[in-house]
């Protein structure tokens, strides 16, 4: 029989996240267990990581388990994915091999691969952790592509912590300033998170152009139907702001601009405003303020608002520990 793979929450059922989260949450209380004795997993990062390969490697061994850590292109041989490929360029091995040889060592699979940022109709088809759950023959973790599976169960873990039932709570999922394009992961899986659990979600952003890909936009919605929450996209800081409960912020790249930083630049330029400040978070219900980390400080939210006891970004950088480790525990036990 195929494993099963944490990929997306989108794959599992509001039960199954719920009964994530109470794991999580024991995890927490009691850090300690032995899911993992005697188990292993492999943590392949395509690119950098603080919080995410630390909270796994120190998951893996407070279950008892051990963690290898693998970076494809520097420690370990780069890899191809094209089905059919003549490599006859810089990758030394095939997918198929790997994550079939992997899975004779390992008792789970954990892949961090962001997109390439060219094309996103390329990018969109997530590659790389899909290969990966393809051909490997124990459980794959998503450990951040196009979404970000874990810093949701993180993100949802905080939230109810300080608020309890999320249930038809206002939530606002702002587009914030960087200097950069960035991948719209946090942004895709936030808004799914939110959906699940009830919430009354907006997605604010400076223009139609930063609306998230439709795939996430239309799981949105389906979330909202069958969880009793709803989702609405503005442009309007203040009408987005006003009474909101929540208001989490993340920068991402424009879809339309994907691959072509110089024309979005001006219009990113001229969006510096959505920085969250003291002024918008005044305009909420004493709402909460969230970011995934890392944050630049004082372009995508001031000292003060990182500073307030609103600000909940450390409790939910923390869960990271608790929820993974649930996950794990998860995929381990279904053999």
């Amino acid at each position: 029989m195929a494993p099963r793979h944490f990929l997306t929450t989108q794959d599992y059922s509001r039960a199954e996240i719920d009964a994530l989260l109470t794991q999580a949450a024991e995890f927490k209380r009691s850090p300690g267990g032995q899911q993992m004795a005697g188990k292993s997993i492999a943590l392949l990062f395509f690119n950098p990581s603080m919080r995410t390969r630390t909270s796994f490697e120190l998951g893996a061994f407070q279950l008892g388990g051990h963690a290898v850590v693998l970076q494809p292109g520097k420690d370990a041989w780069p890899i191809e994915f094209e089905v059919g490929s003549v490599m006859d360029g810089d990758t030394e091995e095939h997918i198929a091999e790997v994550a079939r040889v992997l899975s004779r060592y390992v008792d789970l699979i954990a892949v961090r691969a962001f997109p390439k940022f060219q094309d996103w109709a390329v990018d969109r088809q997530d590659t790389v952790i899909k290969a990966f759950a393809h051909y490997a023959t124990v459980p794959v973790i998503n450990m951040e592509t196009i979404t970000h599976p874990c810093q949701e169960l993180a993100h949802a873990l905080a939230l109810k912590e300080h608020l309890g039932n999320l249930q038809n709570k206002k939530y606002v999922l702002t587009w914030t300033y960087h200097p950069k394009p960035l991948n719209t992961a946090v942004a895709n899986s936030a808004l799914l998170i939110a959906t699940k659990m009830g919430m009354d979600v907006t997605l604010l952003c400076p223009t139609p152009d930063y609306v998230l890909d439709e795939r996430y936009m239309a799981y949105g919605r389906l979330n909202a139907e069958q969880n009793g929450g709803s989702l609405k996209v503005s442009h309007n800081i203040e009408e987005a702001y006003s009474g909101a409960d929540v208001v989490y912020a993340k920068s991402w790249g424009a879809l339309p601009y994907f691959g072509r930083w110089e024309q979005e630049k001006p219009v990113r330029e001229a969006s510096k405003h959505f920085i969250v400040d003291e002024a918008k978070m005044a305009l909420t219900n004493n709402g909460l303020f969230s970011h995934c980390l890392p944050l630049r400080r004082n372009i995508k939210a001031t000292d003060a608002v990182m500073d307030s006891p609103a600000c909940i970004a450390i409790d939910e950088a923390e869960n990271r520990l608790h929820v993974q480790k649930a996950v794990m525990a998860s995929l381990i036990g279904q053999g």
